[in-house]
């Protein structure tokens, strides 16, 4: 049995005051993690590709949730945390290139989606293989299923783009900024990315999208209207990989 999958687990001493000890971590910036049946299956760092370029960041897996937040001071203190549904995430493989980030996968998920790399492959296979396994436990308990959910791009890397990823033209500067597709995730520039659109399982506000995706969602729009039934459309105008020296801790029953 993978560890942490395990029911007899959630209400032990052991478990709860991992989870405490957790929390204490985040102190006042994150949210309560202890809850009913709740068990920590693992914890470590990966190396999360941010906007600008990959940084660090500490990880732990749930059975139910995956949580992730700024590593401050190693071990003992955390902030901005972030946390996962599992029952809403797709993990996807990313293939290894020369000269690049190695031993990733991608994290689908309706609010956010992102990439990951860990520190050594056999690293990437065990936190795939958890957070898969406990993805396919928490739905089987539920009876769901993720494939009809609706979810948010990988976004491109600022340092992936010089030039808009839309126009090809326009190139970026200090004056001409990057923006990100919320729909696609493409780097692309102001004039290409000036309509928004109504993504309510990213926000409750219009998000930026570029200029093929509002086209694309506005054929979508009024193909879903019956005929005769106005629409109202709901628009408005250096890589490196960090190494890390200590693996990720899966616990055992």
């Amino acid at each position: 049995m993978v560890a942490g999958l395990n029911p007899t687990r959630a209400n032990t001493d052991v478990n709860a005051r991992r989870i405490a000890f957790i929390e204490q971590c985040f102190g006042n910036s994150g949210q309560p993690l202890g809850g009913l049946n709740r068990v920590l299956v693992g914890e470590g760092i990966l190396t999360k590709m941010c906007r600008k370029k990959p940084k660090p960041r500490q990880f732990f897996l749930f059975n139910d949730v995956l949580v992730y937040g700024n590593i401050l001071i190693n071990k003992k203190k955390y902030n901005k945390q972030h946390i996962l549904p599992l029952d809403s995430i797709q993990l996807k493989s990313i293939d290894d290139i020369e000269d690049g980030l190695n031993h990733g996968w991608q994290i689908i998920s309706p609010s956010k989606s992102f990439s990951v790399y860990a520190a050594t492959a056999v690293e990437k296979n065990d936190w795939m293989t958890h957070i898969n396994q406990c993805i396919h436990t928490l739905r089987t308990r539920k009876g769901s299923n993720v494939d009809t959910c609706q979810t948010s791009p990988v976004w491109v890397p600022d340092v992936e783009a010089n030039v808009c990823m839309h126009c090809r033209k326009s190139e970026f500067s200090v004056l001409n900024r990057r923006h990100h597709c919320r729909s696609c995730g493409i780097v692309c520039c102001s004039s290409c990315s000036d309509k928004r659109w109504l993504l309510p399982h990213q926000s409750q506000k219009p998000l930026r999208v570029c200029l093929t995706c509002f086209n694309k969602l506005t054929i979508q729009a009024l193909e879903r209207t019956p005929l005769g039934v106005s629409s109202s459309v709901p628009s408005v105008e250096d890589f490196g990989q960090e190494k890390f020296s200590e693996p990720p801790t899966f616990y055992s029953p």
